[in-house]
């Protein structure tokens, strides 16, 4: 079957095409959304690299209408999935944070305790494969919950973890449902968001991470070596606030994004089958938009696990092993170390939601670079200021981190292929974990090269600010230069109306079929609102 250049009216089954579809077909052949580089040659591409960085004169827009642009249904969307993907964060730091417990539980080094966190950045990489084609394929809802699950049962087991080696297989298991929650979660925030709110929603959004950091900072503070439990009672914590988070997704629906490009499968699989005689096969269809996506946009998927490899390298490098930094090498109280890490996690939610309003206007990519170069220059006071000083370093260095950050969830989801976008989200984030998943390790262990003198409790002490600085500043370098040479498609339009890729896998006249009873959805769906907002006045 020959599909993408079909007139309109090829299929022998179909019923006659009437003058109003023929005009949304017509709508539809001139609606692709393709990125500013389609169709340059290699040496045009890379002539284009800076010039395309140059903002668009666009007007300045207040935030505050532009969040007022997202209904009751989209604002539901969004905080279950910075909820979810916050407490993703909590659960990952509970490790960091208690680095020094764990090391006395299990009579094992801080090096070989830092594996569990290695272990999970290796592991999330088949939990989002996995769970990222189920959400693509059968819909966000319920892999979503069942992520959630997995987070309630494995989070629990942890803390009941007696030697080591069960320690290391818990958190080997939970980066399996791990993994599978960025993509999902930001699918479900993004796609049904309004094209002009993307940039701060998607800010706002990266920084659960960040909250889920200054929460377990907060809680860690409260619960860890308070009892006879010393670092469990974090970790027994941990599994309550998932099954909330489940509770609140059981009662949304799918979103409209999603719904679409089910039902132009399940439309596809039936025209196929009209004519080859077999029964329609929905899964086939998803089989070979698969293919289609793989083979059209390889070198692009491939550029996204390059970015976010630095992206992840930054994040891990400049934050899993500050807080031991801050403990054993400046000696900090724990008390001191909370409040610096608090307040560097204020600046990171700050850095990500404004930097993220930010790329709306000068770009996804000018927005990253701008990052880097202010980032790496305050590299130095991060890691070499001894006094009080290095709080102020540490809010502005996390500032700068999670505004790059702040870009990164549309950023993706904007490049991604419509059908697989899920998968490709959460699998270019996850493999990019994967290539960092043993940054930590490696700066604890670099660290150990530079012993310093030991506390008074005997305790050795490493200089582990130098490594950071060096390490860090060559990820902020590799960074930069791959974001200028990378893509960007600011304003990409989300709806199979504007996908280039359906037309390569389904007729025209399906895609209207389509495109006409989702309109037809859309507008009864925006009437209900309307009637909500006029009783609710």
């Amino acid at each position: 079957m020959a599909h993408g250049h079909a007139s309109g009216n090829s299929l022998p089954h179909a019923p006659k095409v009437s003058e109003a579809m023929k005009e949304v077909m017509k709508m539809l052949r001139n609606g692709i959304s393709h990125p500013p580089h389609h169709g340059m040659s290699p040496a045009q591409y890379l002539a284009t690299r800076f010039t395309s960085l140059k903002p668009q004169r666009n007007k300045v827009p207040n935030p505050i209408p532009l969040l007022r642009l997202l209904t009751a249904r989209q604002w539901s969307f969004f905080f279950v999935a910075f909820l979810a993907w916050t407490w993703d964060s909590f659960d990952f730091f509970t490790v960091s944070l208690t680095i020094r417990e764990l090391s006395e539980t299990f009579d094992r080094s801080k090096a070989d305790i830092t594996w569990g966190i290695t272990l999970v950045l290796m592991f999330r990489s088949v939990g989002s494969a996995i769970f990222g084609i189920f959400s693509d394929r059968y819909g966000r809802k319920w892999p979503f919950i069942v992520n959630n699950i997995l987070f309630i049962i494995l989070e629990l087991a942890t803390g009941f973890c007696n030697t080591y080696k069960q320690f290391l297989a818990c958190r080997a298991l939970f980066g399996l449902a791990m993994g599978g929650l960025y993509g999902n979660a930001a699918a479900t925030a993004l796609e049904d968001c309004p094209e002009e709110a993307r940039g701060v929603i998607s800010g706002i959004l990266q920084q659960g991470y960040a909250f889920g950091y200054l929460l377990c900072a907060a809680f860690a503070q409260a619960l860890v070596g308070t009892t006879s439990h010393s670092w469990r009672p974090l970790f027994w914590f941990g599994a309550c606030p998932p099954l909330l988070i489940i509770i609140w997704r059981l009662f949304l629906p799918e979103n409209d994004t999603y719904e679409e490009h089910a039902r132009l499968r399940y439309e596809t699989g039936k025209d196929d089958a009209a004519l080859s005689g077999d029964k329609p096969s929905t899964t086939k269809t998803f089989i070979k938009q698969g293919r289609q996506a793989l083979k059209k946009h390889w070198m692009v998927l491939t550029y996204l696990v390059l970015l976010m490899a630095g992206f992840n390298f930054l994040s891990h490098g400049s934050q899993d092993l500050y807080p031991t930094l801050l403990e054993d090498q400046l000696q900090f109280s724990r008390t001191k170390v909370t409040i610096t890490q608090v307040v560097a996690n204020l600046g990171a939610i700050l850095g990500g939601t404004l930097v993220g309003y930010g790329s709306q206007i000068v770009g996804r990519r000018l927005s990253i670079i701008v990052c880097c170069l202010m980032g790496g220059a305050l590299l130095y006071p991060y890691t070499f200021a001894t006094t009080d000083a290095i709080i102020a370093a540490a809010f502005f260095q996390q500032f700068f981190v999670q505004g790059a950050w702040g870009v990164v969830p549309i950023h993706l989801m904007e490049l991604s292929p419509g059908a697989f976008r899920t998968f490709v989200v959460g699998t270019s984030y996850q493999l990019g974990n994967l290539a960092s998943s043993a940054s930590s390790t490696i700066e604890a262990q670099l660290g150990e090269r530079f012993p310093l003198e030991p506390a008074e409790d005997g305790e050795e002490r490493y200089e582990y600010g130098r490594v950071i600085c060096i390490f860090v500043g060559c990820v902020y370098a590799y960074l930069l230069v791959l974001t200028v040479l990378g893509p960007e498609h600011v304003g990409r339009k989300f709806g199979i109306a504007h996908d280039a890729d359906v037309r390569e896998t389904s007729e025209m006249v399906t895609i209207s079929r389509v495109v006409s009873r989702e309109d037809e959805r859309g507008s009864a769906l925006r009437r209900m609102e309307e009637a909500r907002r006029v009783r609710t006045i």
